[in-house]
């Protein structure tokens, strides 16, 4: 019979001081739960990633990890968002892991799903992906917009999981390969896809957050929405083709109007044509701009090449790395071998 796997979990964390005290044990009980269960070995771990907190976040990852083996933490150089965040977490577990799970720090993701992936992991899949079987916590503009944003995804030819964030588990080879993807404009719920392997989803619902304020406002969610985008697809660059066709079929053929027109003697002198078209190719021009922009704006960054993250600081050190066990958080010494 084969060992259970070495699970880490990874949870990216920006600002949770008011969170993490109230989430950690969930996170740790319910890995102790899997590993009283036989799912997963005892040598698993929890990897919290500091995106930079400008709060207590940090020292509180610390003071876990000295206090409990089971928590392990690096803490990144300054905030380079949830996504780079992320990725940290998960070139860090590759090497002390057989599978991670990536999860929010917040709790609204169902904690209790994380067996049923594990399971699904067992049953041969290499990527399971956790997917929302609702969205009656979304206020309705959250709702739509959500709709809006996956469908659009679609539309410019992503290859997406309708209502998956980041709640997935990957396996050891699926990190490896993932590890070859070197572009600086990250979009995971994209990428994942393309390295390819057996997946398939485990549905769950979603909770309120338990504490604190979300850190993805509506500017951000867009910003998430373009470079999904522009990072995965280049339809917006071939829509900008065939419009240009149609605007220029349709010019084509209002000067072959305005030919005749005048020599037919009926032509009368306006400005309120010329304006509106006036108006309409320069908006499709300065709407064309930006967004070969927006593409020539990935490129530069991608050529430069520089870091997608420095880790500054890290518990990930000699003998932790070895993997102490988990025991149970009421039994006396929490280091057993």
């Amino acid at each position: 019979m084969a060992p259970a796997p070495v699970l880490c979990i990874v949870i990216p964390c920006y600002n949770e001081e008011s969170v993490l005290p109230l989430t950690c044990s969930l996170f740790r009980n319910q890995l102790e739960s899997m590993a009283e269960g036989g799912l997963v070995s005892r040598r698993s771990r929890i990897l919290f990633v500091n995106d930079g907190s400008k709060d207590g976040t940090w020292r509180l990852i610390r003071d876990l990890a000295a206090s409990d083996p089971v928590f392990e933490g690096i803490c990144l150089s300054r905030n380079r968002g949830h996504q780079n965040a992320l990725l940290a977490g998960l070139m860090a577990a590759k090497d002390i892991c057989d599978i991670s799970i990536s999860i929010d720090c917040d709790g609204q993701d169902d904690i209790a799903a994380m067996a049923d992936m594990v399971k699904a992991y067992l049953a041969g899949n290499d990527v399971v992906y956790g997917v929302r079987s609702d969205r009656e916590t979304d206020s309705p503009f959250k709702r739509l917009s959500a709709q809006a944003f996956y469908r659009l995804l679609g539309a410019m030819g992503v290859e997406c999981v309708y209502n998956h964030a980041d709640y997935r588990l990957l396996s050891s080879r699926v990190l490896e390969s993932l590890s070859e993807f070197k572009e600086v404009n990250l979009f995971l719920r994209g990428m994942i896809p393309l390295v390819g392997y057996s997946s398939t989803s485990v549905y769950y619902k979603r909770h309120e957050r338990l504490a604190g304020e979300s850190h993805y406002p509506l500017p951000k969610m867009i910003a998430l929405a373009i470079d999904g985008i522009t990072s995965l697809s280049i339809q917006p660059i071939r829509i900008i083709t065939v419009l240009g066709l149609a605007i220029a079929a349709l010019s084509f053929v209002g000067v072959l109007w305005a030919i005749c027109v005048t020599l037919a003697g009926q032509s009368v002198p306006g400005w309120a044509s010329t304006i509106s078209i006036a108006c309409l190719l320069s908006g499709t021009q300065l709407l064309s701009i930006g967004i070969i922009g927006e593409y020539i704006g990935k490129i530069y960054l991608e050529a430069k090449r520089r870091p997608r993250y420095i880790v500054s600081e890290t518990t990930l050190e000699g003998s932790r790395q070895g993997g102490s066990e988990i025991v149970s958080a009421d039994a006396e010494g929490t280091k057993g071998k």
